[in-house]
């Protein structure tokens, strides 16, 4: 059987963003959301999700280039001058790997953001991470461990087949997903080693920021059996506070909101959800 999650990212960013997942989900092929409990617009996010009871919203896990949730005393090896998250990926990688105090401190906002996600109220359906910096090794194995103190069920591994891109659009595997393929590898066993949810299949790396009507047709009409979850970036507007430049947010809208994209999954016969909602299906 077919079972799809249609999933956007960044809830809570701006109202931009929110106000898109309100209107994809209500009229259009949206299932999910994975909301950034630290960031502008979170509380505008959850008052939202409060009123979309068949959403399913997940954690968005943001350990760079965000607003951290714990103090920034308490995770100074975490943040820049600013207090903001750090944006050196490979130096802050390499720090949580050799240095202890810099572990600590990432269980301390891990931590801290689960427990934001909990007083919302809102039953957790997944994680994911921003920039999927989950896939680092070390941050995997706090995520799991600390997960499992607050019903993680489910986490999403970008495991992406270029043959299924390819057969939507011509599209080369990147640089990107070459380096991270043994990283991905490492994460979808663990986690399922752990007892927890994880797609056959991910969509959202090659085209992120670019997830088309004709992509998103294109990859729901061509699903496989299985489990498979496409996340996209979706908001009202082109530009607002924290958008990423080149993101093609009003097209990712207007794709999820498409008749065309709504014929596709109706076409297909897959079941639409959030990972939650397939716990025990193949």
């Amino acid at each position: 059987m077919k079972r799809l999650v249609v999933t956007a990212d960044d809830f809570g960013l701006a109202p931009e963003v929110n106000e898109s997942v309100e209107r994809a989900h209500r009229h259009g092929v949206l299932s999910a959301a994975s909301l950034m409990v630290g960031a502008p617009a979170a509380a505008d996010a959850v008052a939202r999700a409060r009123l979309l009871p068949r959403l399913r919203v997940g954690l968005h896990l943001v350990l760079v280039e965000g607003r951290p949730v714990a103090p920034t005393d308490d995770i100074r090896d975490l943040v820049d001058g600013s207090g903001r998250l750090r944006t050196d990926l490979a130096a802050y990688g390499l720090a949580i790997t050799i240095r202890p105090p810099v572990r600590r401190q990432l269980r301390t906002e891990i931590r801290a953001q689960f427990e934001a996600f909990r007083a919302t109220g809102i039953t957790l359906d997944h994680v994911d991470a921003h920039q999927h910096y989950h896939l680092h090794p070390a941050i995997m194995a706090e995520l799991l461990d600390i997960g499992r103190d607050y019903g993680m069920n489910a986490l999403r591994v970008p495991f992406e087949p270029t043959a299924l891109l390819r057969a939507v659009e011509p599209t080369p595997r990147s640089m990107v997903t070459r380096l991270a393929a043994p990283w991905v590898a490492l994460a979808r066993a663990r986690a399922r080693a752990a007892g927890l949810i994880v797609a056959d299949r991910v969509f959202g790396l090659a085209w992120s920021g670019a997830m088309t009507e004709t992509r998103l047709a294109g990859l729901i009409a061509g699903l496989p059996p299985g489990r498979t979850e496409i996340y996209t970036h979706p908001a009202t507007t082109r530009e607002f506070p924290g958008s990423a430049a080149g993101y093609r947010y009003c097209e990712e809208f207007s794709a999820l909101l498409s008749p065309i994209c709504r014929d596709a999954l109706r076409r297909s016969g897959a079941a639409l959800g959030g990972y939650g909602d397939f716990a025990g299906a193949n």
